[in-house]
């Protein structure tokens, strides 16, 4: 009797244990947040808007205005690209090559789940601020679909600048292109009057703490390394699909 109880007590100890380790080798995204409920703390964090009818207001406006008539069409189609859902695949100019998410799956696991995590961050100051966007305040600066959320700080700007220091992580040696391809995302919201230049700066700092909270969960950090590890083994296959003596 006391060596079948035992015995089946070491086989659920060592399922447990595969179980474990196959928990570690394969990341399941699972619904727990690798973002601590309420933080970053974006309220805490940034100094608050202009305020409505200062001088401060009025030279963030002018500002505006003219990035937003100064702006050259290619700019000009460049941010309604990005404006039509802010897609990881504008970063695949930077990144040197299309990032084809369809044959990364944990990959795009990973980055779906990051995307999703970092939204209560972005919403909370923009709901504590509640400040209008430019187009709200001047008709001349309308263009494209209205938002539906506020204006500080720019929510694309914010991820913008997470999305970029994840993938400077995953392809370091891009990185000085990664990082202007974030700040452009910030920047051309400005371009088509959907943003102040405050808006733009503040997402930039707030994307910067996102990360660093990110970068603080260990969970994040395994999942972060396991794409690597995908990603490097995607490229080791195109290597050695190439005929022999390719360039």
């Amino acid at each position: 009797m006391n060596l079948r109880f035992e015995g089946r007590t070491d086989f659920k100890a060592a399922a447990l244990g595969i179980f474990l380790l196959l928990g570690l080798a394969f990341p399941c995204f699972g619904d727990i947040s690798y973002l601590p409920s309420g933080q970053p703390d974006g309220v805490a964090l940034l100094a608050p808007p202009p305020l409505p009818g200062s001088a401060e207001e009025a030279a963030d406006m002018a500002s505006t205005r003219a990035v937003f008539r100064g702006r050259t069409e290619a700019e000009k189609e460049r941010a309604l690209k990005g404006d039509s859902g802010l897609s990881f695949s504008l970063f695949n100019q930077a990144i040197g090559r299309e990032l084809e998410l369809s044959k990364l799956p944990k990959t795009q696991a990973f980055l779906e789940k990051m995307k999703k995590d970092i939204q209560a961050a972005i919403d909370a100051p923009k709901n504590h601020f509640k400040r209008k966007r430019p187009y709200e305040m001047d008709e001349s600066l309308v263009l494209s679909k209205p938002e539906t959320s506020f204006s500080y700080p720019s929510g694309h700007s914010t991820r913008g600048t997470v999305y970029a220091l994840v993938f400077e992580e995953l392809f370091p040696e891009r990185r000085e292109a990664i990082l202007q391809t974030g700040r452009e995302i910030g920047w051309d919201r400005v371009l088509i009057g959907k943003h102040f230049p405050t808006d733009v700066y503040a997402g930039r700092v707030l994307g910067q703490a996102v990360f660093r909270q990110l970068m603080a969960n260990p969970v994040f950090r395994q999942d972060l390394a396991g794409v690597k590890g995908e990603i490097a083994g995607a490229a080791k296959k195109v290597v050695e699909a190439q005929p022999v003596g390719a360039k």
